[in-house]
């Protein structure tokens, strides 16, 4: 069975730049996560590991598996271990070829994952910049340490997670459905 992994960060991001080169024989693995999240912890991705029918996965470009070089490494090697061929498809490259690893692949990958990890590290340093600039002009809004919510105000803050919750959603179609991270929800759940 042919299957397509697509990652997105949050759930006001859109899909269809992932779906372009979509087969309507494909299964869709959808996860809503960070690409720092390893790819064995998202929920998608174990049922993607485990998934005994699946042969072919298809992935838009590499940075959707991760953005941490050693784990894109380790999900490759996985898949190459159980004779999965993973395509990406903006590079138009196989994993496997004649069922085989291809080396050339692994190169190349290996390569972009680098990349991909790199821009991650840029992106939160310039975060962290961003923040030391507006701490300096006294514009910076993050919560002070030290201060606490009362549990109402918290619930009050996280009300769609409350109903998700209410109407029996497992925890991660929570987070998934409301746009938080899992910790929020279970934070929601210990807190009801």
């Amino acid at each position: 069975m042919k299957a397509r992994y697509i990652r997105i960060s949050t759930p006001d991001q859109k899909l269809e730049r992932q779906l372009v080169k979509k087969h309507v024989n494909e299964k869709l693995y959808i996860d809503v996560c960070s690409g720092s999240t390893p790819f064995a912890e998202r929920e998608q991705g174990q049922k993607l590991l485990s998934a005994l029918d699946v042969t072919y996965i298809s992935v838009h470009a590499i940075d959707r598996l991760g953005r941490n070089l050693l784990d894109i490494l380790n999900t490759l090697e996985h898949f190459n271990s159980k004779g999965i061929t993973l395509k990406v498809d903006n590079l138009g490259i196989e994993s496997l070829i004649d069922g085989k690893p291809n080396q050339a692949f692994k190169l190349i990958i290996s390569v972009l994952a680098n990349i991909a990890e790199m821009e991650r590290e840029t992106m939160l340093e310039r975060q962290r910049e961003g923040i030391a600039i507006a701490k300096a002009k006294g514009i910076y809004k993050g919560r002070e340490k030290g201060s606490k919510e009362t549990v109402q105000q918290f619930l009050s803050k996280h009300k769609e997670v409350v109903k998700y919750l209410k109407s029996n959603q497992s925890l991660r179609n929570t987070a998934k459905l409301s746009g938080v991270s899992l910790g929020t929800v279970q934070k929601v759940k210990a807190l009801l």
